[in-house]
């Protein structure tokens, strides 16, 4: 899968370190900025190598088929809203945390704003840390995410797995809250318990 063009719109922790494995992965990243010529954004395409650059987030959303989203979730509705048809028939995944919301993902957002994109809820569940090095203890962790079924969880299966992290499908939209608790189960180990942010789950069963 490694040619695809992905629109990165956030540059943050979360953004940036997926950014860093996926054009490691061979995929040509478009980082998408409120402003493009920024000193992070641009030391960030920089790193990761020529084939990648920075834009508007507007301009990177139209020249990429799968778009994911890093940013404050509190700012989700009126970016996505602002990017209306740009979005349409696009893989778009939903990394952010509307904390302190009634909703913490923004799906409903999404799929108000392109009512054709493919939305999926992923890399939300887990710290920046675990997706930098998703092996803890010789073991792989597993990022559970939900969305639709077909070519679009495929794509976004690829995606998780090129991170590092084995892709737990959970189902359709239906599934966001388990999806969106495991967050909180996440925040409670890794700060309520102490066990630090390097801190993840897998799966274990004989099926």
């Amino acid at each position: 899968m490694g040619s695809d063009t992905i629109a990165v719109v956030g540059a943050g922790n979360i953004g940036g370190t997926l950014a860093r494995k996926w054009a490691a992965a061979g995929h040509r990243v478009v980082l998408g900025a409120r402003d493009p010529s920024s000193p992070a954004a641009t030391a960030l395409a920089g790193e990761l190598g020529p084939q990648s650059t920075t834009a508007s987030v507007g301009q990177a959303v139209d020249v990429a088929p799968i778009v994911l989203f890093a940013i404050p979730g509190a700012s989700m509705a009126a970016t996505v809203g602002a990017l209306g048809g740009g979005l349409a028939g696009k893989v778009v995944v939903d990394a952010t945390n509307n904390m302190g919301a009634e909703s913490t993902d923004s799906i409903a957002a999404i799929t108000a704003a392109a009512p054709s994109a493919l939305p999926y809820r992923a890399f939300n569940t887990l710290g920046w840390e675990n997706f930098a090095d998703p092996v803890i203890g010789g073991e792989r962790a597993d990022l559970f995410f939900c969305g639709p079924d077909g070519p679009g969880r495929a794509q976004v299966e690829a995606l998780i797995a090129e991170v590092g992290l084995g892709p737990m499908w959970i189902g359709d939209h239906d599934k966001l809250a388990i999806v969106d608790t495991l967050t909180s189960l996440w925040f409670a180990l890794a700060s309520g318990r102490g066990f630090g942010r390097h801190t993840a789950l897998r799966v274990l069963t004989e099926g």
